[in-house]
């Protein structure tokens, strides 16, 4: 809420609605967020999707956030000065995250353009499917400036379709109901995208998350860099894009497993647009991988690309269970001189917990393992210092060490 008055010179005098933070807050070491316990005061009755000022308690301002009281994270920072979410600065802060994109590399026509508080746009993702952008908000500030946004999107990049994919559950924390549908122009009936010479068939009014996995586009380049003349086995493949590039880049034979009937009608088609031979099997990957064992099958290179088995800390035991098992069952079925990728898309599970699991699961099965590989997200998902929620993707690359 802010109370605006004519000053002089043209300038405005604004007195802002906001809170004061407590010492020791986690924005205090680099955090864009304050959770409801680190509120000492509420000032000047902020109305829930506002812009309010964070102060510390010698009333020194931290900056521009975004408010919510109905939300566990109550505030998040996304400007350290006085700043107004209006067009002008939706086109500055979209057209700074393309820049980010293009020096860092990623150029390509199917990227994410912005990746929530890592581009200081907290609850905003936009990725672009060549000239197609698919729009998510998932803060409440950033769903009441759907429209702002939309016409810094046309500004910026003058995209053919804008589709609005604010179908996910996690919208609920922000008290926030769940809807897509094309906000502007027309997307082609069956859409065929090509990431690094693979093609894919993409559903972006109701397709899983906003298409692809854009997350992962660099580790399906280097996991096929390291399939040719191998037995592959891909595990949780969804519409199969790590077969796909393993089978392009000359492996042996190529087997994908998905739990769901749909992901795996999708990559058969995915398949046959590439002319790519692949055996797609629907099963849920726990029981197939016992199965294969007990049929005495080994593999080259085995992949697992799990859903989150986690989405809140509480399960983070559960999750290491469920982690610990697949990866046991797939370390048993590598083949002499096998190699393992697999990953992990929880941020409540880090890198050392992760490594700990599979080190765990390698003793149990009586195998070592030598590590060969990290891999993270794509650039295109840039990680932010102080603000770990921006980095999830976690994955490395195993060799099966021989019998000594």
């Amino acid at each position: 809420m802010w109370a605006c008055t004519p000053g002089l010179a043209g300038k405005w005098s604004c007195h802002m609605a906001g809170i004061i933070v407590r010492p020791r807050s986690r924005i205090f070491h680099g955090h864009d967020w304050v959770y409801a316990t680190e509120i000492l005061k509420v000032f000047g009755e902020p109305q829930d999707g506002d812009v309010i000022s964070i102060k510390d308690g010698r009333d020194r301002m931290l900056g521009s956030a975004i408010y919510n009281s109905n939300s566990q994270i109550v505030a998040r920072r996304f400007s350290h000065r006085r700043q107004l979410l209006d067009q002008d600065f939706f086109e500055r802060r979209i057209a700074q995250a393309i820049e980010v994109r293009d020096k860092c590399g990623v150029t390509r026509k199917i990227r994410r353009l912005v990746w929530s508080e890592a581009d200081g746009l907290p609850g905003l993702i936009l990725d672009q499917y060549e000239n197609v952008v698919v729009l998510q908000t998932t803060t409440l500030g950033m769903d009441l400036a759907i429209d702002r946004i939309v016409a810094a999107i046309e500004k910026v990049l003058a995209p053919c379709a804008i589709i609005e994919r604010n179908d996910a559950s996690g919208r609920a924390t922000e008290g926030l109901a769940q809807r897509a549908g094309l906000l502007r122009g027309e997307i082609p009936e069956n859409m065929v995208v090509a990431m690094d010479g693979v093609k894919f068939e993409i559903d972006l009014m109701r397709g899983h998350k906003t298409g692809l996995y854009l997350d992962q586009a660099d580790n399906y380049r280097a996991v096929a860099e390291i399939a040719q003349g191998r037995r592959v086995l891909d595990c949780f493949s969804n519409q199969g894009a790590f077969a796909l590039f393993c089978a392009r880049a000359g492996a042996e034979e190529v087997t994908a497993v998905e739990s769901s009937a749909e992901a795996v009608e999708v990559a058969k088609r995915n398949s046959a647009i590439n002319e790519l031979s692949i055996q797609w099997r629907e099963a849920n990957v726990f029981d197939d991988l016992v199965q294969r064992e007990k049929a005495g099958e080994t593999f080259d290179l085995i992949i697992l690309d799990p859903p989150s088995f986690t989405r809140t800390r509480e399960r983070v035991n559960e999750a290491l269970r469920g982690y610990k098992e697949i990866h046991l069952r797939a370390i048993k079925l590598l083949a002499k001189g096998g190699m393992l990728a697999t990953y992990c898309c929880s941020h409540h599970v880090d890198w050392k917990a992760f490594e700990e699991i599979i080190s765990a699961a390698a003793v149990d099965a009586r195998r070592s393992l030598r590590r060969v590989g990290i891999h993270t997200q794509s650039p295109d998902h840039p990680v932010v210092l102080g603000i770990p929620e921006t980095e999830y993707l976690k994955g490395y690359l195993f060799e099966l060490v021989p019998s000594r």
